[in-house]
């Protein structure tokens, strides 16, 4: 059958699908779970592991010599989007960045004596926070310092988070001859009662003027991140937002769920009796999708969509797909070096973040020069069920065979509890056991962050905390 027919055919059995979710299937499935950017999760990393620790993992990863992934935070931002729950500092005059930038150059010098130049720089992303928040000036001069340290492939994949209402063409021109060639930039809704909500205006000729004056020097990628489950947002409303982000041919589309912790972040509380829940939560999530994939988009899984020449499709396509802090990549099997202040690094079988505090962070950068709050090293059950999930998550089917080999083991054997549990999953359609495999169906799919936590053995530990650690999985 033609490729285009079938993925004709898949887009209307998803719509058909979803459309017969009821309220009670939704309510067994939509709990708190994590989105397994990791395994183990954060709440399972140990507050005793530091920075000598974590330079006895660049050791390691040094002997091994894989290739660099480079992710830097720079957490400033002038105003407070009340939805956010990422780690900002908030803050109009501008004279803090400096300060902040000349300790991060210390991390960066003191990361990169572990770092023999033989090891390419395969990706390079600035997350935020504001990226931008910095003049072209200071990019210039903190990419220069980190160029010199490290040795850049070629064909990196350079990124950054940009935000529409403070990035200028001079930033644009900036980046594009500092090697920049993806852009990531937050719509998350167009609807102007939800982005008053929000307290984030941001128009759509704002937006669109930002990605075609982007795709003119010559972008290769340029990224729009929504989210779904925002006060007064409606099914609609959601849709008339897609259909105007289609218009502008993102190359890729997160679709964020809502995360609503306001235990975690206080501001969050200011519009909680107009959220949607529920069912009409749902309603949203499934306009959004039966939008991207009428648009010809293809769903990658969770919450991200891809055009099919995309990399991140053909990695799909070709079983390359990887998962990381940064969510889905092409990248797989490069070391990711994370710095800044709250920066992850994924390392071989060790994970370590920095402090989330910014005094405590540069405090730490002085005394040492590495910030380390927290960190983990697998164990080989660590290992084996990590390699399981991310086969579930980035290519929706664990090949028995292929975890067998990889890690000496009768899979059957090993996992017979969570073989046992997912025939309910299977009763309900979600999954497909057979000798040879557990394949995730297009409904399936959806719910596939379930499906991840069958195999997650921390959890049980974690349900007996009095406040939930995850957002629900829609």
């Amino acid at each position: 059958m033609d490729a285009s027919i079938q993925g004709s055919h898949d887009r209307l059995r998803l719509s058909s699908e979803l459309s017969g979710v009821s309220g009670e299937f939704l309510a067994r499935y939509n709990r708190p779970g994590p989105r397994y950017t990791s395994y183990p999760t954060a709440p399972v990393w140990q507050e005793d592991f530091g920075a000598a620790d974590l330079e006895s993992v660049y050791g390691s990863a040094a002997a091994a010599a894989t290739p660099v992934s480079l992710y830097m935070h720079l957490p400033f931002c002038e105003s407070l989007c009340l939805f956010c729950a990422c780690n900002v500092v908030i803050q109009k005059d501008k004279s803090v960045a400096q300060p902040y930038l000349e300790v991060l150059k210390k991390e960066i010098a003191h990361v990169a004596r572990f770092v023999d130049r033989a090891r390419p720089v395969i990706q390079f992303h600035w997350g935020g926070g504001t990226p931008t928040y910095l003049t072209p000036e200071q990019m210039e001069d903190l990419f220069g310092f980190t160029r010199e340290r490290f040795s850049f492939a070629g064909d990196a994949e350079i990124g950054v988070e940009v935000d529409p209402r403070v990035t200028t063409s001079r930033h644009l021109e900036a980046m594009r001859q500092l090697g920049f060639n993806r852009l990531s930039m937050g719509v998350q809704d167009f609807n102007l009662d939800v982005q008053k909500a929000i307290h984030r205006i941001q128009g759509y000729e704002l937006t669109r003027d930002l990605i075609l004056e982007s795709r003119a020097m010559g972008y290769a990628s340029v990224n729009v991140d929504l989210i779904y489950g925002l006060p007064f947002q409606t099914a609609a409303s959601f849709a008339e937002t897609v259909e105007r982000v289609v218009q502008l041919l993102p190359d890729r589309v997160a679709m964020f769920s809502y995360a609503h912790v306001p235990w975690l972040h206080k501001q969050q509380g200011a519009f909680a009796a107009h959220l949607p829940e529920g069912m009409e939560k749902f309603r949203i999530f499934r306009a959004g999708m039966e939008a991207f994939l009428a648009a010809g988009y293809e769903y990658i899984g969770l919450d991200h969509f891809a055009r099919p020449t995309d990399e991140l499709a053909v990695a799909q396509r070709e079983r390359t797909l990887h998962r990381n802090f940064q969510g889905y990549t092409t990248k797989a099997g490069a070391d990711l070096y994370g710095m800044g202040v709250s920066a992850i690094s994924g390392i071989g079988d060790a994970y370590a973040q920095n402090f989330r505090e910014l005094e405590r962070y540069q405090s730490a950068i002085a005394g040492w020069g590495l910030a380390t709050m927290r960190g983990y090293r697998l164990t080989r059950d660590d290992r084996i069920r990590r390699s399981v999930i991310n086969r579930l998550l980035c290519h929706t089917v664990i090949p028995k065979a292929e975890i067998e080999r990889e890690h000496a083991l009768r899979f059957d054997e090993y996992f017979a509890p969570e073989i046992a549990r997912l025939e309910e999953f299977q009763d309900d359609e979600l999954v497909r056991l057979d000798k040879d495999e557990i394949r995730v169906t297009e409904l399936g799919r959806v719910f596939i962050r379930n499906v991840a936590m069958v195999f997650d053995p921390y959890l049980k530990e974690q349900a007996a905390e009095t406040r939930p650690l995850f957002s629900k999985t829609l």
